[in-house]
């Protein structure tokens, strides 16, 4: 993460309530709390607030979310929601169960071999809604999940 992003009054607030605790904890006398919280009332950027905390244990403040990567036309992209990703999971399990039960049907239960289009179709389906780049993004995703966890 960029030192150079700037910050909001929420990651001021971060910086001050550790400070707090630093304090608290003995780590910082009172001028030092003084001193380090009128910094942080005038910081401007991450790198003005993690260098406040270069010499000081957890904890440190907490930044707000990455800000979201722009398309080469500059418009910033969607995040996915959370919820995509277990819906996507449970398409893709029903999927594997639909295939698995056709092919037993038809073989063991003399079914119509025609039921055989049901996980072709829920295949063509789910295949349509997430594309072929699924897996991309969702390396991706996990990619900036490893990245975010180690900046912390």
């Amino acid at each position: 993460m960029s030192d150079e992003l700037r910050i909001g009054d929420a990651e001021r607030e971060s910086a001050m309530k550790a400070l707090g605790e630093h304090l608290s904890a003995g780590r910082l006398d009172l001028d030092e709390y003084g001193d380090r919280t009128a910094q942080v009332a005038t910081a401007k950027t991450r790198g003005e607030l993690t260098a406040l905390f270069t010499d000081l244990p957890r904890p440190h403040p907490e930044f707000g979310p990455e800000p979201l990567p722009a398309t080469t036309d500059g418009r910033a992209v969607a995040p996915r929601s959370p919820l995509g990703g277990v819906v996507q999971r449970g398409a893709a399990s029903l999927t594997g169960l639909v295939w698995i039960a056709a092919i037993v049907a038809i073989a063991f239960l003399h079914v119509s071999a025609a039921v055989i289009f049901i996980p072709i179709a829920l295949s063509v389906c789910f295949g349509g809604v997430w594309g072929k780049d699924w897996r991309r993004d969702r390396d991706r995703d996990r990619d900036r999940r490893r990245d975010r966890h180690r900046d912390r």
